[in-house]
C-alpha cells in the first residue's frame, strides 16, 4: 500500500522563516556535524534543513539531497543557487522503492531524515539502504511529526531500525516531533 506523501504546496510551507523558531536547524543538528562531513538529508523537500546543512559542513563538504518528487528537487536546486551554496549540495531524484544511493556504500557520516519515514513504503528497505551508505561511525537523526506520525507508530519504526542494527543513542519528545538519533550497533 502507497503511503501518502507531503504535497508540493506544503513544501512551500515548510520553508517559512518561522519555522526556525520550533525547528532551529543550528540546534537540532549542530551537534552532530563538522566541517568536511558528507551528508544526507532523505524527504529534503525544498530544503529547510539542507541549506543549513550546507552551511555547517562548509566547502569542504557536501550534502547529497534526495526526494521522490521532481519539484521540490527542482526547488531545492534553485534556492542553493541563489544562496551560494550549490557547490555543496548534490540533489537526487529517487523512486519509491530504491534511494539510488547504491554509489555512497559507507561514506556518509550523518543522515536526516526528518518528517519523511512514515512516507516511505518499506521502512526495512529504508534502513536496510541506510546502513549501507552509513560509515561505522554514523549518527542518523529519526525525527517525526507528532500530528502525523501516533507514538505507537514511532516505537514500530525504531523497532524496525534496532532489527536492521541501529542503536538509540538519543531520543526525545518536544512540542511537535518525536525524534531518536541512531547509531550502527557496534558488535566489536
Amino acid at each position: 500500500m502507497a503511503k501518502r506523501r507531503c504535497p508540493v504546496w506544503l513544501g512551500y510551507l515548510l520553508n517559512c522563516p518561522l519555522r526556525k523558531f520550533g525547528q532551529n536547524p543550528k540546534k537540532m543538528l549542530g551537534p552532530y556535524l563538522a566541517e568536511g562531513m558528507k551528508v544526507l538529508d532523505v524527504g529534503c523537500a525544498m530544503g529547510f534543513f539542507s541549506l543549513p546543512l550546507a552551511r555547517m559542513v562548509g566547502p569542504t563538504g557536501k550534502v547529497i539531497c534526495v526526494d521522490v518528487q521532481e519539484k521540490m528537487i527542482r526547488s531545492l536546486e534553485k534556492r542553493a543557487r541563489r544562496a551560494g551554496l550549490a557547490g555543496r549540495i548534490e540533489t537526487r531524484l529517487c523512486g519509491d522503492n530504491s534511494l539510488g544511493l547504491g554509489d555512497l556504500g559507507e561514506r556518509i557520516d550523518f543522515v536526516l531524515a526528518a518528517a519523511v519515514v512514515h512516507e516511505i513504503p518499506d521502512t526495512a528497505s529504508f534502513f536496510s539502504q541506510m546502513w549501507d551508505v552509513m560509515k561505522p561511525a554514523a549518527r542518523l537523526l529519526l525525527s517525526e511529526p507528532k500530528g502525523h506520525v501516533s507514538g505507537e507508530d514511532f516505537e514500530r519504526t525504531v523497532s524496525v531500525a534496532k532489527q536492521k542494527g541501529f542503536v538509540v543513542i538519543d531520543g526525545s519528545v518536544n512540542l511537535r516531533n518525536r525524534v531518536v538519533v541512531l547509531a550502527k550497533k557496534n558488535d566489536s
